[in-house]
């Protein structure tokens, strides 16, 4: 006897199923979208130059000063240059992969999971937006289109972030281009062809419009407001008078003979 499989609901990625007396969750397969024309599609036989980004890879990193340029690179590439603070270091993460514990991909992962990524690009930034950044700065390109932001968007809303991070560096674009050892970059940003390349990733800003609009703005009359406040008046007031009395004194003390007369020696 078959056992039969109900439709109870449909969400953007999971379909709920009524299977052997009980709900169960089926996820449905990425939408489909059609890659536009970028330049990382296309391939490129010019000569190497200066503009070319620099490749970082483990299988060419032998002594720990190289080790830690391609440390580095990682965390540029990764939190750009805005973002590049002390306190978001991973030290363990660092630890390991100068250990050879962990491939470079594993230590991008960790840097993407990390509690400074989540706080200061997840966090302030929707789906889209979010998605975004997360092509540009680990696949190395821009979405294609709408249709990709929103496929990749609901993978992020309903795999949660961890999800979202595994099945970009597990996806068959990331180990095509850049596989266990290397460091993410901005794929073909210039073209001989052209007179001017594209925008480097590094230079856009690290959350969207909807977030700067939340933020405070700064008005003149702040700007001209006492610095303190009326309750703190008196001490200002006595401070003033204690620094112009010390003023007076420099000046009139030599005069009466108290002090000796100020001169240049």
């Amino acid at each position: 006897m078959k056992t039969a499989i109900l439709p109870v609901e449909l969400t953007n990625n999971v379909s709920i199923v009524f299977k052997n007396n009980r709900y169960t969750s089926v996820s449905i397969p990425l939408l489909t979208y059609s890659p536009s024309s970028q330049n990382q599609r296309v391939a490129g036989y010019e000569i190497p130059s200066e503009e070319k980004p620099r490749v970082y890879s483990s299988e060419f990193s032998y002594n720990p000063k190289e080790i830690n340029e391609l440390i580095w690179a990682a965390y540029y590439q990764v939190f750009h240059e805005q973002q590049m603070l002390s306190s978001n270091r991973q030290l363990f993460l660092e630890s390991q992969l100068a250990s050879g514990q962990i491939t470079v991909k594993d230590f991008i992962r960790g840097l993407a999971l990390s509690d400074p990524f989540r706080r200061l690009n997840y966090n302030s930034n929707n789906n889209y937006r979010f998605v975004e950044i997360c092509f540009q700065r680990l696949l190395g390109r821009q979405v294609y289109d709408e249709r990709e932001k929103l496929a990749w968007s609901i993978v992020l809303a309903t795999k949660g972030l961890k999800g979202f991070i595994d099945d970009l560096l597990n996806g068959e674009e990331y180990m095509a281009n850049f596989g266990y050892n290397t460091v993410p970059y901005q794929r073909r940003r210039i073209l001989p062809q052209r007179s001017q390349g594209e925008l480097p990733f590094a230079r856009m800003a690290r959350y969207g419009e909807d977030y700067r609009d939340k933020l405070p703005k700064p008005s003149l009359a702040a700007a001209f407001k006492p610095k303190y406040e009326l309750s703190d008046r008196p001490i200002v007031l006595g401070l003033l008078a204690t620094s112009l009395v010390l003023i007076i004194a420099v000046y009139l003390l030599p005069v009466f003979g108290i002090l000796p007369k100020l001169g240049t020696f």
